[in-house]
């Protein structure tokens, strides 16, 4: 799993920062672009990405332990998904103009124009996402984990190879934002949002082959009646209401960093420093690594496992699981958060683009958002894990009242940054934002856990954070001398281009990496052991299970 996350999102790098080259990061065009292939992904969340990943799961194994092993119930829960995503995605397709506008702030004509193109072709991606969540979900419940994280490879690799289509088509983006969006054409739109939707395509029909290979013997089957839906229903209501307020949330961040955009046409040759929901939404790509190869893949596991425990009253077992969950992904994630904070200068530049202005501007802007995120990075992985306890038992309505507390903290924040902070530091406001709330939905969510399923350790698994991120922090020092000796704040070689900031990375990276396990090593940290054991069990000859 975390292998085959971990190569998608290498070509998820790849293919961001292939785009960066193509159409720019602080341009008029990159963040209309993004915009409108981002709206699908938070809208199937919206409707129903919470029922597939946390509810269908237990439904699913339950339906597995029968004779047909889950056939039958599949088959017409598939049918159901395939049918409802369809009408779904016709609706919103059709309502693409509204939509935009509804989500954009201050946006002239002529961006909203394009944008609302943008979104005809982007659109059909909510169809083809749901397909992919419930064929994954499927292969999940009955242990197929790989296939559901290696899809998306065939998704980064077609949309990595349409945006090298669009470069020798049209060429690089040049700095021109004001004449960028003058002169765009039909066939720069069919290569670049075209590209994208037949990806999200490909990622969901990949994984036809490994359903197939179930031999659960499923077809078409619309005899919905008795099928468990009122309680599902039941369940998905809460589920659901917690997506909504969480995607509205992000929808509406999205619509307050959208009027940087507009603010660069009065600000001349200073607008290309200045980031909108590009850069923003680049720096969340980079710092999320960690939490979806780690923490994620780790989650996905320790949920079948809580599933079961709480489906056999194994109630004690809950709360060592969780402990153990959480500090096992200590140990990445405080390494990667600190490499951020001391990395964030080349993360940057590499996802700057080619333009005359890449490295001073948008590879700047791209760099502090970077250092913003991943502050909150140990909280979102942190309250992930204790959110998965309360879905694991089948209780949807607590995550729901939990989302909606800290949600109100971030829309607060975020409506009192609009009114208060001018354009063009919205953005920046929005990545400090995005890490108090994570903060707060972990201190919250701790408390419900605690008070519901009793404790799981807690100040254990906080001093192993602390302990661990103090020896990532004399890890990072080791790896910022060597960045700053390669000018990598200051402007210097880590910034003068592509193979530069590559070479800067690897350098200060495994430095940082060798010093950090040495380290672990030094101070008998246990958690390293949980967190690379079953990976050296892979490596022929390694360590066997005890």
């Amino acid at each position: 799993m975390a292998s085959g996350t971990l190569v998608s999102r290498i070509l998820g790098f790849l293919r961001t920062a292939l785009l960066a080259v193509a159409i720019g990061t602080t341009s008029d065009v990159g963040d209309l672009f993004e915009k409108a292939n981002t709206i699908p992904t938070i809208i199937f969340m919206l409707l129903a990405g919470g029922i597939f990943n946390v509810i269908l799961v237990p439904q699913l194994i339950k339906a597995s332990k029968a004779a047909d092993r889950g056939s039958a119930y599949t088959s017409k829960l598939m049918t159901l998904t395939i049918t409802v995503m369809a009408v779904i995605t016709v609706a919103l397709t059709a309502a693409a103009p509204w939509i935009i506008k509804a989500l954009t702030s201050g946006w002239d004509e002529p961006k909203l124009a394009l944008a609302t193109i943008f979104a005809y072709w982007c659109m059909p991606q909510i169809f083809f996402y749901g397909v992919y969540a419930v064929a994954g979900q499927v292969l999940n419940s009955h242990g197929r984990f790989g296939a559901y994280m290696w899809a998306p490879v065939a998704n980064n690799v077609i949309q990595l190879v349409m945006i090298g289509v669009y470069l020798v088509m049209f060429g690089a983006y040049q700095d021109g934002r004001h004449t960028q969006l003058m002169q765009w054409s039909t066939s720069q739109t069919v290569v670049l949002a075209g590209g994208a939707t037949l990806g999200i395509v490909a990622q969901a029909v990949v994984l036809f082959w490994p359903l197939r290979r179930l031999g659960l013997g499923l077809k078409p089957d619309f005899k919905w009646r008795g099928i468990g839906l009122k309680h599902v229903g039941q369940l998905a209501a809460w589920t659901l209401g917690a997506m909504v307020v969480g995607n509205l949330t992000a929808l509406y961040f999205g619509k307050i960093v959208s009027a940087a955009t507009q603010a660069r046409q009065h600000m001349g040759s200073a607008g290309a420093s200045v980031a909108g929901e590009a850069a923003l939404n680049q720096s969340q790509l980079i710092t999320v690594l960690p939490h979806s190869i780690f923490a994620l893949s780790l989650a996905t596991v320790l949920f079948n496992d809580l599933s079961n425990a709480f489906a056999d009253r194994r109630f004690q077992d809950v709360g060592p699981l969780v402990s153990k969950g959480l500090r096992t992904t200590a140990v990445p994630i405080m390494f990667f958060t600190v490499a951020f904070i001391v990395l964030a200068g080349p993360l940057g530049r590499l996802f700057g683009g080619t333009s005359a202005t890449a490295a001073v501007d948008a590879g700047a802007a791209v760099a502090t958002l970077v250092v913003l995120t991943a502050l909150g990075l140990p909280a979102k992985s942190y309250a992930f894990y204790l959110m998965r306890v309360f879905y694991a038992h089948e209780d949807t309505k607590t995550p729901m009242l939990l989302q909606v507390s800290y949600a109100l903290v971030g829309l607060a924040a975020a409506f009192i940054a609009s009114i208060t902070l001018e354009p063009q530091y919205l953005a920046q406001a929005t990545a400090v934002i995005y890490a108090a709330s994570n903060t707060v939905q972990a201190i919250v969510a701790h408390v419900a856990v605690t008070k519901r399923y009793g404790g799981y350790g807690a100040g254990r698994v906080l001093s192993s954070y602390i302990r661990i991120g103090w020896l990532a922090t004399f890890a990072g020092l080791a790896g910022g001398v060597v960045l700053a000796l390669l000018g990598g704040y200051d402007f210097g070689y880590a910034w003068s281009g592509y193979t530069p900031a590559i070479l800067s990375l690897v350098l200060a990276g495994l430095t940082m990496g060798g010093v950090f396990l040495v380290l672990l090593r030094l101070a008998n940290v246990s958690e390293l052991e949980d967190f690379l054991g079953p990976l050296a069990r892979r490596i022929p000859g390694g360590p066997k299970r005890r």
